[in-house]
């Protein structure tokens, strides 16, 4: 059932979702639903880089962190910015990708060539904060 004033935040200049995935796919499941309450929608290409990021960015924490934190997707006119709380203090590292595929190292790179923009911060409780911003 549809109800008329559940998506009105969408005609407002931001959006926002807070959610706490345990699984890359629960992320992205929460980024598609983000995007699909965004008025306007994304462009594909946009769509898919931000669900690209979601997921290496989850999949990143949950491997080297242990856990997700909190992960909040936002977005205004000109942006959608992802953030990423994990428990780890450590930062990510730039390694040399395996072409094997059994060790990754291409996440990180891959987020950083997708965002605008990529901060590392100290987070809540002594973890860390990641944030990536993309042109909307």
């Amino acid at each position: 059932m549809h109800h008329p004033h559940a998506s009105d935040d969408r005609h407002l200049p931001s959006a926002e979702r807070d959610s706490r995935p345990l699984l890359a796919a629960e992320a992205r499941d929460a980024a598609y639903g983000f995007l699909a309450g965004l008025d306007p929608i994304p462009s594909t290409r946009t769509a898919q880089n931000l669900v690209l990021v979601v997921s290496e960015l989850v999949t990143n924490a949950l491997r080297h962190a242990g856990a997700v934190t909190s992960m909040r997707l936002r977005a205004d006119r000109r942006s959608l910015q992802i953030t990423v709380d994990d428990p780890s203090p450590a930062p990510p590292e730039d390694r040399v990708p395996d072409i094997t595929g059994r060790d990754g190292g291409f996440g990180w790179p891959m987020i950083k060539m997708l965002a605008q923009k990529v901060t590392v911060l100290p987070g809540p409780g002594g973890g860390k904060t990641i944030s990536a911003v993309l042109a909307r």
